[in-house]
C-alpha cells in the first residue's frame, strides 16, 4: 500500500523544530493496518499553491492510495490545508472531519475550531489530520475502518486491519 504523509508547517519546513506529526502518522498506520506500506514523505510550508500541487502529484503521478496531511486546519490566516484539499478533491467526505471534531471536542473544547476534511481524488483518499501528535493519536485510530472501506471502493483493495492484542 503506497501512503503519503504530508506535514504542513511553516516552522518545521524552516527547520525551527523537528516534524513529530509525520512519524506519528507512520507509527499509527503501521499499528492499525496489517499491510506493508511504501511511504512517501513530504514537508511543506503553509502555502496553498504548493499544497495543491503536491496533493495532485501524490494522487495522479505517485498514485498513493492514501494521502494523510497533518497541520494547517485551524482558523489562523496561514491555515489553508482544507482549502487546498477541497480545491483538488473530486468528492468530499465530510464525515472524517466530523468524527475527528466530535472525538476531540470531548477532550479539548477548542477542537471545534478544526476545519479538517477528507475526500477522494481519482483512486486516492486524502485526509486532513490535526497538527499535534497527541491529537493524531486520538483521531487516526477512529478512522481506520472507514479508510479500509473507502480504499476498497475507490482503489479496488481493502487493507487488512490489524487485530487488537487481547
Amino acid at each position: 500500500m503506497k501512503v503519503a504523509r504530508v506535514t504542513l508547517s511553516d516552522r518545521a519546513a524552516n527547520g525551527v523544530y523537528a516534524d513529530e506529526s509525520g512519524p506519528e502518522i507512520e507509527r499509527l498506520v503501521a499499528g492499525h493496518f496489517d499491510e506493508p506500506v511504501e511511504w512517501v514523505r513530504v514537508l511543506l510550508p503553509d502555502e496553498r499553491s504548493q499544497i495543491e500541487a503536491t496533493l495532485i502529484r501524490l494522487a495522479d503521478v505517485e498514485q498513493c492510495a492514501l494521502i494523510v496531511t497533518t497541520g494547517g486546519t485551524g482558523p489562523a490566516p496561514r491555515d489553508v490545508t482544507p482549502e487546498a484539499t477541497r480545491a483538488v478533491l473530486e468528492r468530499e467526505l465530510p464525515g472524517f472531519g466530523e468524527i475527528m471534531r466530535m472525538q476531540s471536542y470531548a477532550k479539548v473544547r477548542t477542537a471545534i475550531l478544526s476545519r479538517a476534511t477528507a475526500g477522494v481524488r481519482g483512486r486516492s483518499l486524502i485526509i486532513n489530520l490535526p497538527g499535534r501528535p497527541r491529537a493524531i493519536g486520538e483521531c487516526l485510530p477512529l478512522l481506520t475502518p472507514a479508510i479500509a472501506e473507502c480504499l476498497d471502493h475507490i482503489a479496488g483493495f481493502r487493507p487488512k486491519l490489524r487485530q487488537p492484542a487481547s
